[in-house]
């Protein structure tokens, strides 16, 4: 029997969407090849609930659904056929092999692992004879098959195309239309407008006045910078002050940024938040994050003994975020008051402050794995990291959400730890996207956060490494 492609699946394809298997079958046109290492890698993550277990166990239960029709042996190969027996017909050839011809003295199991994968992937490359592709979200595993002369790609999904992340746009106007600019059409201004078009920089022709605002329902509305100022932290540069005025907005119920590290993003959202809570517009903040921290052993959040100390380590980006916070509104109630020299607060009192902060706004977090089954209601949440999170894991977040919420979704491209995602397939990067198309559901609104503030390391460290 021939097919049009024959795909050998890298463990980490089918645990970042297990249902991957049934889009690259495509509808039994192409033969799906399973090296033996591949199951068992995702039987060894059947156990847990992080996103990878849900898919090691879906996987499993779509292997429950499949027959046998025939097994062969060839040499110290065996190949077993699977034919999955549902409404998305897929056809799968298992390869196992007695002994490998790897020396495994002295390597890592995950390496060791790598190597039966690409071993068993060079025996299908001359086995198949024709369009064999290795595919893989490891660069390491796609550069040691290279070597091996055996064709290579990532998955890379819908999300890898052209779109242009234009979610701020420059506008020239004449002074004596400033007058009538506020709750205009904005086609009247521009006529290449697009949904993604949120904020727009109106610059006053022969003047260096530029005036802000943002759109909501294709019409103007002129940004209260004095108002979107008045909080804990104040933003400092125009996009900031898009991002600020739209998460203070009622009218935006999903806001998704991208930004470098130490643009103040978790900061701004956290601030927003507390002003929204003490007016009564919600009853709590929420704060998400995946609970990936790093794929080098000992610094994920997994090896750390006792629920609590991981959880302590888990929520450091908002227990900082709530340190600065405190110290910042104390410096401005200082200063209100006249005080020559201000006392700093110790670390003490700003737990202090911190632990009666959590109390009186009604501060909880959330992992991810303690979230199906639960719905979520008059909160603010923060969903951070989202760079690391699959489709499937913020897909199931953002179903826990009901309309009484205000989202705000945060992440960077650039700091991807997931092993079992991209900056093309993460959910970040799907949500981006979805701003091109406009939609009736939910008032969207994204940015892009490009200016590092936290400090010149920081953004000595953005420049450099981001090369």
């Amino acid at each position: 029997m021939d097919f049009e492609k024959y795909y050998v699946l890298d463990t980490n394809i089918l645990l970042e969407d297990a249902k991957n298997i049934f889009t690259l079958a495509d509808d039994a046109k192409n033969l799906i090849i399973l090296p033996e290492t591949v199951l068992d890698e995702i039987d060894s993550k059947k156990s847990g609930f992080d996103e990878i277990n849900f898919q090691a166990r879906e996987f499993a239960r779509i292997l429950e659904n499949s027959t046998i029709k025939n097994s062969i042996a060839i040499d110290s190969y065996k190949i077993i056929r699977l034919i999955i027996n549902n409404e998305q017909n897929s056809i799968i050839d298992i390869i196992s092999k007695d002994e490998y011809n790897i020396n495994t003295k002295n390597v890592s199991l995950n390496i060791i692992n790598d190597r039966k994968i690409l071993e068993i992937a060079t025996f299908a490359n001359s086995y198949y004879k024709k369009n064999v592709e290795f595919l893989s979200q490891d660069i390491m595993a796609r550069t040691r098959a290279i070597s091996l002369d055996i064709k290579t790609e990532c998955l890379t999904g819908s999300s890898r195309d052209d779109f242009k992340y234009e979610f701020i746009k420059e506008i020239d106007v004449e002074f004596d239309e400033l007058e009538n600019l506020n709750n205009q059409d904005i086609i009247k201004y521009d006529k290449e407008y697009k949904s993604y078009n949120y904020s727009y920089c109106f610059n006053v022709i022969d003047s260096d006045q530029v005036i802000l605002a943002n759109i909501k329902n294709s019409r103007i509305e002129l940004l209260d910078e004095g108002e979107v100022r008045n909080q804990i932290i104040t933003p400092l540069n125009k996009e900031q002050l898009f991002f600020s005025n739209a998460l203070l907005s009622y009218f935006y119920n999903v806001l998704i940024v991208e930004a470098k590290a130490g643009s103040g993003k978790t900061l701004l959202a956290l601030s927003a938040a507390l002003k929204l809570v003490r007016r009564k517009e919600y009853q709590k903040i929420i704060y998400i994050r995946n609970s990936i921290e790093s794929l080098d052993k000992g610094e994920d959040i997994g090896y750390l003994p006792g629920f609590e100390e991981k959880f302590r380590i888990y929520n450091h980006p908002l227990m900082d975020s709530l340190d600065y916070i405190i110290r910042t509104d104390y410096k401005k109630r200082s200063n209100k008051k006249n005080i020559d020299k201000i006392p700093e607060l110790d670390d003490a009192e700003v737990n202090a402050k911190i632990e009666d902060m959590i109390t009186n706004y009604g501060i909880e977090t959330m992992w991810v794995g303690e979230m199906r089954g639960r719905t979520l209601s008059n909160s603010f949440i923060i969903i951070d990291e989202a760079q690391n999170m699959s489709n499937k894991t913020m897909q199931m977040v953002l179903s826990r959400i009901d309309n009484t919420c205000k989202v705000v979704v945060l992440g960077s491209n650039k700091q991807i730890d997931n092993f079992y995602v991209n900056k093309y397939t993460n959910a970040l990067t799907t949500l981006l996207k979805s701003t091109k198309d406009e939609n009736e559901l939910v008032n969207t609104f994204a940015i892009r956060l490009q200016k590092v503030l936290r400090g010149p390391i920081t953004e000595w460290a953005e420049q450099i490494f981001s090369k």
